[in-house]
C-alpha cells in the first residue's frame, strides 16, 4: 500500500523547519544569562527593583498647652428656702411684711391674738406669788421651832413649780410674735390678717440669695474631672455670665440617670434669680499634648492606636498614643516628642523597620515653614 502524503503533513514539515531556523539563528537565555551586551539578567533587576524605596509624607509634631472644659446644664438655685413657721395656734392679728420685702433674722413678720394667754400669765405669776408668801413665813415660824422641820421643802418645791409655770406662760405669750430666724426675701406662701394658724403653719417664706447656687448633673464619665474649689463660669439663659467656685460634689449617682450633683456658689446679684436656665463650664488644665488629624492615626500589629513615624535613619517606626480629647477636626494625644516626623501619607503601607523617602506634607506647607523658623522642627 502506497503511502500518501497530505496537506496536513506538508504544514507540520514547514512548521517544524521554521522554528529549528529560528532557534539557530536567533539570541536565547539559559539561566538569567544573555548573548546580549545590553541585557541586563533577571536576578539583577529584581534586585535593583528591590532598592525602590516607598515615598511617605511626614509632618513634624509640636505641642501645645492644652485644656479641657467641662460644661455642665443646670438652673440656679437659692442657697435655702426657709418657711418660718408658728409654735403656737392662734388668729393673725398683724403682719409685718409684704411680698418682695428684704428681711433680716429677727425681724417681727406676724402678730398672733393672745387671747387667754395674758390670763394665764397673770394666773401663774400670782401663784408663784403665793407660793414665795407661804414659804417665807413658814421659814420665819421654823426659825422660831414653830413649824415642822419636813414642811420647808415642800414649800419650796411649791415656788419652783409656780416658777416654772409662769416662764411657761411667759414663753406662750411670746410666741404669739413670730420672727424671721433667718435672712431673705419675702415669697409665696404667706399668712393672711384673720386667718387662723395651727402649730406648725406658715406666716412667710423666705428665700435666700446670699449666695446664689447652680446646681446641675454630671456624667461619671467627667466627674472624677470636678473637685471641690475648682473655678467656673455660668452663663445665665439671659447670656449674663457670672463666675463662680464648684462648693459641693455629690459622692453617690442618682439610681435613675447615673449622674452625680454639683453645685456651684456663684457671685450674683439680684439680676440672677432663683430657677433660671444656666450652663456652667469648668476648666481644667491637661498639659502639654499634641494636636492631630484623626487620619494620621493607624493600628499597630497589638490592634494598639498610634502613628507611624520616620526615625533619624529614615526607618518607620509605630508611636503608641494617648487620646487626651477630641474635637470635630482633631485629636489631641499624649505619646510623642516634640519634633517627632509623622507619617501623614502612607502610613498605611509601611511597616517598622522599612526603609522610606520621607517628604513634607504639603498640605501643612505653612504650617512647616512656621516650625522651621522658629527651630521646632528637623527636617
Amino acid at each position: 500500500m502506497a503511502f500518501k502524503i497530505r496537506g496536513s503533513h506538508l504544514i507540520a514539515v514547514g512548521i517544524a523547519g521554521a522554528l529549528a531556523f529560528w532557534m539557530l539563528g536567533g539570541k536565547y537565555e539559559i539561566g538569567g544569562s544573555s548573548d546580549s551586551d545590553h541585557a541586563a539578567p533577571i536576578a539583577e533587576r529584581e534586585a535593583d527593583r528591590n532598592q525602590d524605596l516607598f515615598e511617605v509624607r511626614f509632618v513634624p509634631l509640636q505641642s501645645e498647652h492644652r485644656s479641657e472644659t467641662i460644661r455642665i446644664r443646670g438652673r440656679t438655685m437659692a442657697d435655702a428656702v426657709v418657711s418660718v413657721r408658728s409654735e403656737t395656734a392662734g388668729v393673725v392679728k398683724q403682719r409685718q411684711f409684704s411680698k418682695g420685702d428684704m428681711i433680716k433674722d429677727g425681724d417681727l413678720l406676724c402678730v398672733l391674738d393672745q387671747g387667754a394667754r395674758a390670763a394665764q400669765l397673770a394666773q401663774a405669776k400670782a401663784q408663784l406669788a403665793q407660793a414665795v408668801t407661804d414659804y417665807e413665813a413658814n421659814r420665819r415660824l421654823k426659825e422660831k421651832g414653830f413649824a415642822a422641820k419636813n414642811r420647808l421643802p415642800a414649800l419650796q418645791a411649791a415656788v419652783d413649780s409656780a416658777k416654772a409655770a409662769v416662764a411657761a406662760a411667759e414663753e406662750e405669750l411670746k410666741r404669739t410674735e413670730i420672727r424671721a430666724n433667718a435672712a431673705g426675701t419675702v415669697q409665696e406662701p404667706i399668712a393672711e390678717i384673720g386667718s387662723m394658724l395651727t402649730a406648725g403653719g406658715v406666716c412667710a417664706t423666705l428665700i435666700d440669695t446670699d449666695p446664689m447656687l447652680f446646681t446641675g448633673q454630671v456624667s461619671e464619665r467627667n466627674i472624677d474631672k470636678i473637685s471641690i474649689g475648682m473655678e467656673a463660669d455660668v452663663t445665665l439663659v439671659s447670656g449674663k455670665t457670672v463666675g463662680g467656685e464648684v462648693r459641693y460634689v455629690s459622692p453617690s449617682a442618682d439610681p435613675a440617670t447615673r449622674t452625680f450633683e454639683v453645685e456651684i456658689k456663684i457671685d450674683a446679684d439680684e439680676t440672677v434669680r432663683d430657677g433660671l436656665t444656666a450652663e456652667a463650664s469648668i476648666t481644667r488644665p491637661v498639659g502639654e499634648a499634641f494636636r492631630i488629624a484623626p487620619s494620621w492615626v493607624t493600628l499597630g500589629d497589638d490592634g494598639s492606636l498610634g502613628l507611624r513615624l520616620v526615625a533619624e535613619d529614615e526607618t518607620v517606626r509605630f508611636q503608641p498614643i494617648e487620646l487626651v480629647a477630641q474635637a470635630a477636626e482633631a485629636f489631641w494625644i499624649k505619646g510623642p516628642s516634640n519634633g517627632d516626623r509623622v507619617i501623614t501619607l502612607g502610613q498605611d503601607y509601611v511597616v517598622d523597620g522599612e526603609r522610606v523617602v520621607p517628604k513634607p506634607d504639603e498640605r501643612f506647607q505653612d504650617r512647616l515653614a512656621e516650625l522651621y523658623k522658629n527651630g521646632e522642627a528637623t527636617q
